[in-house]
């Protein structure tokens, strides 16, 4: 043991100088020279697209491969999927369809806001949305009314109320304007073709219901009416009560005043928007009462051209007045108990909180289950039609219409390309691809009700769990106009069949 002690005594180690002050700062400047270029390359050789090379770039590459829309924020703060057209260009009108007199025909009408308030902070917003459909074949008909603070994606505007969809057409001079992005937003949220609308200002309305002679209607509760339509009046003798019980009549403004009453302090209502809209029917329905009496009908129609160049200038459409007068007939062979009216309830709604142009604002969101079924109130002829209806699974997913995005949550090359050759074979409609973050489980994000293209991704096992799926607002706002978004993660490799 000495031995060895001795011997670890005996080496001799050199000394070493001590570094002069200009080799240290040359070794610290090598070594900050080194990390750069480590940096530099892994970030080059991360994001190298020259080659193919397998794995997917990560977002922070900035890869154009995705045809999605990249990420734009309108003055609303919501997504917006193109530039605006600059001020100076007109957009093109909505072109009336060419309507055979047999097919199902489906009509929206919206009623503006109007500038007629005093500090109106939106003229261009649509306060009544109602959809009609009109069946030649079994002679029925139906509305149903939308909320107007409905909170729905805009096509290429991203999430906002419903009732700006209009706003946004106009200002950006889409195709078709206002009316065009209006229509495109309501049929994409029920999932029906719209071939016409109509919107008519306030003083027409009243002028119309006018012309015929006032129309009758039982209302449901007592309100205080104004006169003048709005509602705004402090003075006691500005108001009309409008009692519950028996048919009462209304002229033009009282009609107005009962259509737009929503308030409980401006006009007694308790039910707020959602109560506003069985009022709202009530008015059309006694109106078509009134029109299609066999005692009125025949003079009106025999007016009807008249009417067409009174009223003209203050009713907004892409429906002809032939086509008028053929659904005018049409609805008259329509019996009344045959014209089904929907509204949503509070059991068919969500109400949220969130920020608009920078405030607090609340709005409903709708449950997808609960507006199919709404929806086939309407557009089926034996009654409701429940999300997990009988039938050809191929067909009801087709019948949907989805626009399906497919994202590569994984490293495997062109997985979003291959999947999406994939769903096309299987009859799906991929309308973009992209990339995201690693995902282990392929997840669904639903961005519009479409229950039948959800339960035929389930039956081809691209989801197996209820984690998978998700109604995720802030991720359906990144992808404005996709309607299902499915996240390819590391799960779905093995069960994409060979050969694609």
């Amino acid at each position: 043991m000495n031995g060895f002690v001795n011997f670890f005594k005996s080496l001799k180690f050199p000394k070493f100088a001590r570094p002069s002050v200009g080799r240290i700062i040359f070794w610290v400047i090598a070594l900050l020279a080194a990390v750069g270029f480590f940096i530099f390359m892994r970030g080059f050789i991360t994001c190298w697209e020259l080659t193919s090379l397998d794995g997917a770039p990560p977002e922070s590459c900035n890869s154009s491969a995705s045809v999605l829309p990249s990420l734009v924020l309108n003055a609303k703060g919501t997504p917006i999927k193109s530039a605006i057209p600059t001020s100076g260009v007109q957009a093109p009108a909505v072109q009336a369809p060419a309507w055979d007199g047999g097919s199902r025909v489906n009509i929206v009408f919206f009623g503006l806001r109007g500038g007629q308030i005093s500090g109106e902070d939106c003229p261009l917003c649509t306060d009544t949305i109602i959809l009609f459909s009109i069946d030649p074949v079994t002679k029925t008909a139906g509305m149903i009314s939308i909320p107007r603070d409905l909170w729905v994606n805009i096509p290429g505007f991203g999430f906002s109320r419903i009732n700006t969809a209009w706003t946004d057409g106009e200002a950006s001079k889409l195709p078709g304007g206002g009316p065009g992005l209006a229509m495109k937003t309501v049929s994409q949220l029920m999932g029906v073709p719209i071939q016409y609308y109509a919107q008519v200002d306030f003083n027409t309305f009243v002028s119309f219901i006018d012309t015929i002679g006032g129309i009758d209607l039982r209302p449901y509760e007592t309100l205080r009416l104004d006169p003048n339509g709005l509602g705004l009046s402090t003075n006691p003798k500005d108001k009309f009560i409008l009692t519950k019980g028996g048919m009462r009549h209304l002229n033009g403004e009282l009609a107005l005043a009962y259509a737009r009453c929503r308030d409980q302090d401006q006009c007694g209502a308790t039910g707020g928007d959602l109560d506003r809209s069985k009022r709202q029917q009530q008015v059309i329905l006694a109106i078509r009462n009134k029109v299609l009496n066999p005692a009125n009908f025949p003079t009106l129609i025999a007016q009807a051209p008249t009417f067409y160049n009174t009223f003209g200038a203050g009713v907004r459409t892409n429906m002809s007045l032939d086509d008028g007068i053929k659904l005018a007939y049409l609805m008259k062979d329509i019996p009344f108990k045959s014209i089904k009216s929907v509204v949503f309830g509070n059991n068919d709604l969500v109400s949220a909180n969130t920020v608009l142009a920078g405030a607090a604002a609340s709005v409903y969101k709708p449950i997808p289950d609960k507006l199919r079924i709404l929806r086939d109130e309407i557009f089926t002829t034996g009654g409701p039609v429940s999300p997990m209806a009988q039938g050809d699974p191929i067909a009801l997913m087709q019948a949907d219409n989805t626009r399906l995005g497919v994202i590569n949550g994984t490293y495997t090359t062109n997985l979003d390309q291959r999947t999406a050759n994939y769903f096309h074979s299987l009859g799906l409609s991929v309308a973009g691809t992209g990339r995201a973050g690693l995902y282990s489980q392929t997840t669904v994000y639903m961005c519009s009700p479409k229950l039948y293209t959800f339960r035929y991704l389930v039956a081809r096992a691209v989801i197996t769990t209820g984690s998978q799926i998700s109604f995720n607002t802030s991720q359906c706002q990144a992808y404005p106009g996709i309607d299902v978004i499915v996240i390819l993660g590391s799960d779905w490799i093995p069960k994409l069949p060979a050969g694609f």
